[in-house]
């Protein structure tokens, strides 16, 4: 067992309005409450079941799905749908269950997920004009935050 130094997941999740090295959310990702457009991807596992299928098809809507596409991430999704068809089964093991909040949060489907991907679900006329448009996901264009708060106490 490691002793000292960080752990993954340890302190508390990022916070896009912190001042912290002057980049307050600059890293953060937007993303359209619309969701993602375009057709569903392959079902990625083995013959899925009508609940998984239409699960499926549902989280590909979601904004988060707009990254999981620029990431790869059909299998994890897939791995996730077929976990929570296993975890509705009512004699499922806690183990099962256990597994759904923390797949949750790994593909951003949870406020903490949301945070520690650094993804913001905004509306889409709060999206830039080039990327409501496409679908985009960007970082937020903000200036240094510890300089808009120079602006306001020397205009005071």
């Amino acid at each position: 067992m490691p002793r000292g130094g960080a752990r993954a997941r340890s302190g508390p999740p990022p916070d896009r309005n912190a001042l912290r090295n002057g980049r307050a959310g600059a890293d953060w990702i937007r993303l359209p409450a619309s969701g993602r457009k375009g057709e569903v991807p392959a079902w990625p596992l083995t013959r899925g079941t009508k609940r998984e299928l239409g699960l499926w098809a549902g989280l590909w809507l979601t904004p988060q799905a707009i990254m999981w596409e620029s990431n790869g991430q059909e299998l994890e999704v897939g791995l996730y749908v077929r976990a929570i068809r296993i975890a509705e089964h009512p004699k499922a093991k806690v183990g099962d269950r256990n597994l759904i909040p923390r797949l949750q949060e790994a593909l951003g489907l949870s406020q903490p997920g949301l945070a520690r991907n650094r993804w913001m679900i905004v509306e889409d006329a709060a999206l830039a004009p080039e990327d409501a448009g496409e679908g985009a996901a960007r970082p937020i264009p903000i200036s240094d935050a510890r300089d808009r708060l120079r602006k306001i106490s020397d205009a005071g």
